[in-house]
């Protein structure tokens, strides 16, 4: 009998576990759902939009991480090609949160290149200091440009970046009163939806502007040129990651609105000339700045990656030589650190100047031939936090372009699959599935908020060094740590590098 009473409640307990189990795994899948039906339909994180439930994973993993990273794995500013620190910045400068920080800097600062700003014994007082002031390019132009901001969108092509980043880009760029450069993909409806200030880039294929030759198609330009909003023009000689090297977008990329656009046919790869087929010497170089600036009305100038600076040295004794009229009205150098979404990696790693060097070398080049005031210099090439930006204002730029600064903004989680079409966060992929994750009604603020932040923070070291906006930063503003763990005031490394 009391085998038996006992038997029964065995059974009894083993139904009660199983009922118990069932429910358990009842909620559990209530929770999924609701989980996924939550992640699926809000807008804020793209990668949770993309992969509902599992997504929160990273997030997880992510908060944890910083525990033990520290213990196990990389420190805050060891990874490559930027570090946790540098992405942290422009995710909570995005997100409009505070950038403060608690306790004290782990950035090494005996590491032989790192710029130290000089503070100032008696900075000015609040009250003092003003925003940094528009600057006029182009003066020579029928349309000059009045710049508003010192810190603005590189170029990143519409195929190269999915539509609803091109979209997110532009909102942000008018939201935040900077320009947005088209890349060489030509101009979309995207770029132009918002009404933000435009640089339309002419790459060595030009995309939008072409004939089936690979020579530039007047007519093209000339309606191009037509848009108000379309401020100047930028012919690409070379680029930061891939010098030498053509633009390369993959077959799977070329929609065919991409390929209306470029001009090409649809399906197949993309791979711009490695130079300008009308473009073989300095002459023709300046003679092709001069013809666009005719039939555009509207300032003209150009980007390429220091190699050495005698081919520069050649060019701007031309210009003097045949008269200022036939200068560019900006140039913009890359470094050789300058990224891209695929490169060969010899081209990558290996050639072109960090643009740390070339940017002095280049404004002091300028200063010697005497077309300092003539050409504006534009920096651009991994300057995506304050410090960066400060430092190339320091070293001479007027401007400060950056692309991956803002493909961080847009949610970009350093994925390295930009060439696959398969980009996690939607940001460089056509694939419609992942391009949901990327929602231009939140992303277009984070990009306002990160172009914001930048200004606001490079504003306030240039107090700091006793100046009242950026652009009156000088080379004396900053300190260069050198090999032996000492610094040296940057105007005496660079005061003879024109080499």
């Amino acid at each position: 009998m009391e085998m038996e009473r006992m038997i029964d409640w065995a059974a009894l307990a083993l139904q009660t576990l199983a009922l118990a189990f069932v429910f358990i795994l009842g909620v559990a899948a209530a929770v999924v759902v609701i989980l996924f039906i939550i992640d699926r339909t809000q807008t804020g994180d793209a990668i949770r939009r993309n992969y509902p439930v599992i997504g929160r994973f990273r997030h997880l993993f992510t908060t944890l991480g910083e525990f033990f990273r520290q213990y196990f794995f990389a420190m805050d500013r060891e990874e490559m090609p930027f570090n946790r620190a540098q992405r942290d910045w422009v995710t909570r400068a995005a997100r409009g949160e505070s950038n403060t920080i608690a306790f004290g800097s782990t950035r090494n600062l005996n590491i032989v290149g790192t710029p130290i700003f000089v503070n100032a014994p008696f900075p000015p007082l609040d009250d003092q200091v003003g925003s940094t002031e528009p600057m006029l390019i182009g003066p020579g132009a029928r349309h000059p440009y009045r710049a508003p901001s010192i810190f603005n969108i590189s170029g990143m092509s519409y195929g190269a970046l999915s539509r609803p980043a091109i979209e997110a880009l532009s909102r942000g760029a008018a939201e935040a009163g900077i320009w947005l450069n088209t890349g060489e993909g030509g101009l979309s409806p995207y770029h132009l939806a918002s009404g933000c200030d435009i640089v339309f880039q002419i790459g060595t294929a030009k995309y939008g502007v072409r004939n089936d030759d690979g020579t530039l198609n007047e007519e093209k330009l000339r309606t191009i040129a037509a848009y108000p909003q379309v401020r100047m023009f930028e012919i690409k000689m070379a680029q930061g990651a891939k010098p030498g090297k053509g633009g390369i977008l993959p077959g799977a990329k070329v929609t065919p609105e991409i390929a209306a656009i470029r001009g090409i046919p649809a399906g197949q790869p993309s791979l711009s000339p490695n130079r300008h087929v009308d473009i073989a010497n300095i002459d023709e170089f300046l003679d092709m700045v001069v013809r666009i600036r005719e039939i555009t009305g509207k300032p003209v100038g150009f980007k390429t990656v220091i190699g050495s600076v005698e081919p520069f040295r050649a060019l701007f004794t031309r210009i003097k030589e045949r008269g200022e009229d036939c200068a560019p009205d900006f140039m913009t150098i890359d470094g050789g650190e300058g990224g891209t979404g695929a490169s060969p990696m010899p081209l990558m790693d290996l050639v072109g100047m960090p643009v740390r060097e070339a940017l002095p070398r280049i404004t002091s080049l300028l200063n010697e031939i005497g077309l300092r005031g003539r050409i504006r210099l534009v920096a651009s090439g991994k300057l995506v936090n304050p410090g960066d930006v400060a430092w190339a204002i320091a070293a001479g730029a007027d401007f400060v372009t950056c692309a991956r600064g803002f493909m961080f903004s847009l949610g970009c989680i350093q994925a390295l699959k930009c060439n696959r079409n398969t980009c996690p966060t939607g940001i460089t992929t056509h694939d419609p599935r992942l391009q949901k994750g990327l929602v231009v009604e939140d992303k277009f603020k984070k990009v306002a908020n990160y172009a914001k932040g930048i200004i606001k923070d490079v504003e306030t070291i240039a107090h700091s060094v006793g100046v009242s906006e950026p652009r009156q930063m000088r080379r004396k503003h900053v300190r260069i740590v050198q090999d032996d763990g000492t610094s040296r005031r940057m105007d005496r490394i660079f005061e003879d590098l024109t080499d």
